[in-house]
Formats: C-alpha cells, structure tokens, sequence
C-alpha cells in the first residue's frame, strides 16, 4: 500500500507529519490523508517525496523499495515515458473516489441534465467546482477526481470511462445536439435510475445541491472563463494535474472560503 509506504518511511527518517506536509506544500490533514491511503500524491508531491526520502518515483508508485536490476536496459522515449505516467495516473485513482463520482455524476444529470446549456463542457466545469470549492472550504476531498488542464478549463480525467460504462449499461443515453450555433453532447439520464447518495454525507450532498444552484444555468463558455480564472487552472500546466491545494492562493474571484486573520 503506497500510503504505509510513504508512513515507514517518514518514521524511518525520525520526520514528524508537520514537518513532511510542509515539505511539500500542503495541510497536515492533507498529508494524513496520503498516509491512510484516502488521497494519491501528484506528481509534484511525489517529485519533492523522493528527494526528501532518497528514493526513485518508480518507487513511490509502487509503494515499495525497488531492487536494483543486474542489466542495464535502454531508456524509455520521451512519448512512452509520458504514456507510462498517464496510465500510472490512471490506476491510481481510489475505487471509493470513483464510486462518489459514479453517484454525484447521476445525481447531477437528474437533476440539471435535461437544460440545453448543460453539455459535456459544463459537467466538466460543473465536478471540477463541486471538487475544488469542497476542498477550499474544508480541506476535505468530496470526490477527490483528476482534473486536467487544458484550453477550455479543467478536465475530469476519468469521465470518458466512466461515461462510456453508463451507457453501456443502459444508464445514460448520449445526444448529439447544438446550443445556439455551437455542438454539444449532451447525457440524457434513464428516467428509471435514481443515484446512491448514501455514499455521501449530509455537508457533501448540502454542497453539491449549492454548486448546482449556482453553477448550473451558465453556459459553457462563462463557466470556462470562470475556471481560467481560478489559481489552480492558472498555476497548472497544460496537459497536467490540478494541484487542490491551490485553491487556498484563490483571488476573490473564485474563493469561496471565508478566511479569518489566522488563516
């Protein structure tokens, strides 16, 4: 397990949770969640790990001490090295992330799907505020997704799959449409299905229902101007992972939290 992982071998170095969390940027509840397992590292976490503990990022991933081989083997290319951590991103997300995301994508499509704004560009634009302002607001992960940069905004990195399941078992049905000039796919939800929300907590649900009275009549072009005004969309490169801790650098337009003097 990558988080027990990571535990040893901070116990091992004599490094206290303060001390860890604050070497690579983030809360100390954030770092107790990379311990018990309950959130991933992103690359740059996983980056400055290996340089406070002296290991490799093969090993951070395998969550383990890797032996070193007897044979020296060529050096992957630049392309399959990107591929490669694409797809250790990939599997790397938790079961119990994408079981909150299956539910709150449900939910969401009961409940705004059917508005001829709300296409595939403000359902990224929709989970992407719903995850990120949660975290601002309580430094706790709702469905803790991937997003992605990229030049509309950010992007939910395991939505393809998840929507390509959906409709393969009858949950959704997927429309090609336009709004005004512009085409849209639209996710029409089977109106016999009802989402799980025992997965969620009453904050989460009370959260999600906020997001989407305030988010869901926008269209998909000033929800993405929105996103690219946000810290973590600016501060991330293209092609890579939001960092959430970002959302604590937030100007006022996009903050949501309230910060006291000792914030």
């Amino acid at each position: 397990m990558r988080g027990q992982f990571i535990s040893n071998l901070r116990k091992h170095h004599h490094l206290s949770l303060e001390r860890v969390a604050r070497e690579l940027g983030i809360t100390r509840p954030t770092y107790v969640l990379i311990e018990s397992g309950e959130r991933e590292v992103n690359m740059t976490e996983a980056e400055k790990l290996c340089q406070l503990f002296g290991i490799s990022l093969e090993e951070i991933r395998a969550g383990k001490t890797i032996e070193p081989a007897i044979t020296v083997e060529r050096q992957p290319q630049k392309e399959s090295r990107k591929k490669a951590e694409k797809e250790a991103l990939r599997i790397s997300i938790p079961q119990k992330n994408i079981d909150k995301f299956r539910q709150v994508l449900i939910h969401i499509l009961r409940k705004c799907g059917g508005k001829p704004n709300v296409g595939m560009t403000v359902l990224y634009k929709l989970l992407y505020f719903i995850d990120f302002d949660y975290y601002e607001k309580y430094e706790e992960q709702l469905m803790g997704l991937v997003y992605l940069k990229n030049t509309h905004g950010p992007t939910p990195y395991y939505f393809t799959d998840l929507i390509e399941e959906l409709k393969s078992q009858g949950i959704i049905e997927e429309v090609k449409s336009k709004f005004y000039q512009y085409p849209q796919n639209k996710y029409l939800i089977n109106p016999k299905i009802e989402p799980d929300l025992s997965i969620l907590n009453g904050r989460e649900i009370e959260h999600i229902e906020m997001e989407l009275e305030r988010l869901s009549d926008f269209t998909a072009k000033k929800l993405s101007e929105l996103s690219h005004k946000d810290v973590p969309w600016i501060s991330a490169e293209e092609g890579k992972p939001l960092d959430y801790e970002a959302v604590f650098y937030r100007t006022s337009d996009t903050s949501m939290r309230e910060y006291s003097v000792e914030d």
